[in-house]
């Protein structure tokens, strides 16, 4: 059973009565008492199911726009907002984003177009945990292995986070900023300062972000909370408009309770370091040359003492920390090419990482113990992509890629009883090829685009794989020797139409994955089932869609519709860790200074299970449970640079969960057979937001 905290139940449907009713009478006030001038600048609506794709495959959007639901802590949970995507919850903050049911490294995942895999070998600080959506410009994802130039092993798509500082011309300052206020002691603050000339410029932004356990739809409390920081400073010089170089520094720090882990999130260090350079304006075929180089540090503590109370249901076990750390140290160069009929954008990037870790039993035990490397990592790559217009509106894209990768295996033994390790001081190279070819249709006599691709890509295994299982293949010493590199071949084909009422979307795909990496998971005990990893093949398909309609200038409804499919093509089973059938359905109106929307979400149950069979942090616990909510939220411009918003998520408090999911810890009370974590609650929050 979960903890239980004393209720506050009827208060809250107070509050939310309150809100309601302030919220739907939004747009009657407006005309009654005609607070905007005529010709006003209308208040954008706040996010709720995400953009439309800008391009074929490709989704931009602006993080620091007000979102439904509560603003997100982390860069997984924005990225729910875009159809076909979803998240292992962790618990308050931190998931793990999963695209098409597909994870891990799959998922290029970028910052500035470099990459901090993370530490932690269950992935309890995944890439995203160490991004706050808010403190960047522009969110750009690639869905599919539909590009080659974002670095390797991208078969599921491509997710950046960027940073742009607009060139000063003449003195000058931009602010923007935002303070976020909700229940369960939620509260947020983002600061982004920009100053500059016209020979460069200086930006500096930070955020905090907090929130206590959070109470599920019975009341039940969560164990949730998490406190973090950002804080990144950039210096640049513009002597023109056609050249830019950057030097940029960042730290951050943070802790978060998990209730579906026997260790807690004591300490998310991360360091980061980027220098890159822009500079185009060339006279002939040269476009642009962009350079960058950068390095990325986590230090990451887990332990089960320092956020954790004494378990009412028993004893807590004795006390233990890990300490694990990884840097990434890489770079990048591309050149950009046009002529009358032929664009290449062609270059090579590279990155080593060293993973350490050490551990104790006992408090803070561990810090006395040395930090011993366990892993290296290298990957050196050559890309290409090369894109012809034709005369009929079309143009093809092919591109081409080459990685040579390397990991080595530095552990001396393995397993909790410190056994030797029969791979240890292997090493493993791979040569690996992706490539894609893609026509754009884009026909000018009907507001009509559409795009057919075919792509495949060879993925190295990373380090959750080579190391995390405790066994590898039938016949294999462990799965570091044993591990095969994926091999995605997938055709995907889409088309939006833009007309002057209705925007609509839809993109389909279908491939074949040779030696998928599966995680199957057997027994229990102390420190949880064990895992072992094998290869298999497998087949997968899905599709996303969706439908904007704005009969008049105030209203717009959209509707979106996500679908993944996938199978075990050696035992006919399906593959795990699929989400089910996910749809929303919004409403938004917009009156100059007002705002009002709602947000309804259905998704259906999902039967279509692999028992304990899954990846490095999930597994397929059994069937859930379909499950509906609604959201409202409304907004009003206090002045053209201040937005108050404000909204009320799962109006019904209903008690639901997430198909991708982790059980609950037992230290926390929950049943030994596995128990999803509940979704928070009703939630209020209000958000301010100011631009300068």
């Amino acid at each position: 059973m979960s903890i239980l905290r004393p209720s506050t139940r009827c208060s809250s449907r107070i509050s939310v009565a309150i809100a309601a009713a302030l919220l739907f009478s939004f747009p009657v006030l407006a005309e009654i008492v005609d607070l905007e001038p005529r010709g006003a600048q209308i208040l954008p609506a706040v996010k709720v199911i995400g953009e439309a794709p800008e391009s074929a495959l490709t989704w931009e959007t602006d993080p620091k726009v007000p979102r439904q639901p509560v603003p997100a802590s982390d860069g997984a949970d924005y990225l729910k907002t875009i159809p076909g995507f979803s998240a292992l919850r962790n618990g308050g903050t931190n998931g793990d984003p999963v695209l098409r049911g597909m994870f891990g490294s799959r998922l290029a995942l970028l910052t500035n177009d470099g990459s901090m895999p993370g530490a932690c070998p269950a992935r309890m600080d995944n890439p995203l945990s160490y991004v706050s959506p808010e403190t960047y410009d522009r969110l750009i994802v690639i869905k599919g292995p539909q590009s080659v130039l974002w670095g390797p092993g991208a078969s599921a798509g491509t997710v950046r986070f960027e940073r742009e500082v607009d060139r000063f011309a003449e003195p000058g300052i931009r602010v923007n900023g935002s303070l976020l206020a909700g229940s369960f002691a939620r509260n947020d603050q983002v600061a982004d300062f920009e100053t500059g000339a016209a020979p460069g410029y200086l930006r500096v932004n930070g955020n905090h972000s907090e929130a206590d356990d959070y109470e599920d739809g019975n009341g039940h409390v969560v164990p949730s909370s998490w406190n973090k920081w950002n804080v990144d400073t950039a210096i640049g010089w513009t002597p023109n408009e056609e050249t830019r170089l950057e030097l940029s520094a960042g730290s951050g720090d943070g802790e978060a309770r998990y209730a579906a882990r026997g260790m807690d999130g004591s300490k998310f260090r991360r360091d980061s370091y980027l220098l890159r350079f822009n500079q185009s304006g060339f006279s002939g075929p040269l476009q642009s040359l962009q350079a960058s180089i950068f390095s990325n540090h986590a230090d990451h503590v887990m332990d089960n003492y320092t956020l954790r109370e004494p378990n009412p249901m028993g004893p807590m076990p004795m006390p233990m920390a890990s300490n694990v750390d990884r840097r990434t140290v890489g770079g990048r160069v591309a050149l950009d090419w046009a002529w009358s009929q032929w664009e290449l954008s062609a270059g090579m990037d590279t990155q080593d990482s060293r993973h350490r870790r050490r551990s104790a039993m006992g408090r803070d035990a561990y810090l006395i113990k040395p930090r011993m490397k366990d892993a290296t990592f290298a990957n050196r790559g050559i890309f290409g992509e090369l894109s012809h217009p034709l005369a009929n509106d079309g143009k093809w894209i092919a591109g081409a890629r080459v990685d040579w990768a390397e990991a080595t295996d530095k552990r001396a033994t393995i397993g909790m009883a410190g056994m030797p390790n029969p791979s240890s001081g292997m090493t493993r190279k791979e040569t690996l090829q992706s490539g894609f070819l893609r026509f754009e249709g884009t026909p000018t006599d009907v507001p009509l685009g559409w795009y057919a691709g075919l792509g495949h890509v060879q993925r190295m295994p990373d380090y959750w794989e080579l190391f995390s299982p405790d066994q590898g293949p039938a016949g294999a010493a462990n799965a570091f020797a044993g591990i095969e590199p994926e091999r995605t071949t997938q055709f995907d084909i889409g088309a939006q139409f833009h007309g002057e009422r209705i925007h609509a979307w839809l993109s389909a795909y279908v491939g074949r994955i040779e030696d998928f990496i599966l995680f199957t998971y057997t027994g229990g005990g102390m420190m949880g089932p064990m895992s072992a990893a094998a290869n298999v093949d497998a087949r997968i398909r899905g599709a996303e869609s969706g439908i904007e309609f704005r009969p008049d200038g105030c209203w717009m409804f959209g509707a979106t519709l996500a679908h993944a499919w996938g199978e075990n093509r050696d035992s006919g089973a399906a593959l795990p860790q699929m989400p089910p059938l996910d749809t929303r359905l919004s409403a938004n109106f917009n009156l100059r200074r007002w705002s009002f929307g709602l947000l309804f979400r259905a998704v259906a149950a999902q039967d279509r299970i692999a028992q304990n069979q899954g990846n490095v942090t999930g597994r397929d616990l059994g069937p859930s449970k379909g499950f509906a909510t609604l959201a409202i939220n409304g907004g009003f411009r206090l002045h053209h640079n201040a937005q108050l918003t404000a909204g009320i998520d799962n109006v019904f408090d209903r008690s639901y969960s997430e198909h991708l999911n982790l059980a609950g810890n037992a230290d926390f009370g929950f049943p030994a057979d596995p128990q999803r974590i509940n979704e928070p609650g009703r939630m209020l929050w209000v958000r301010l937001g100011l631009t300068y």
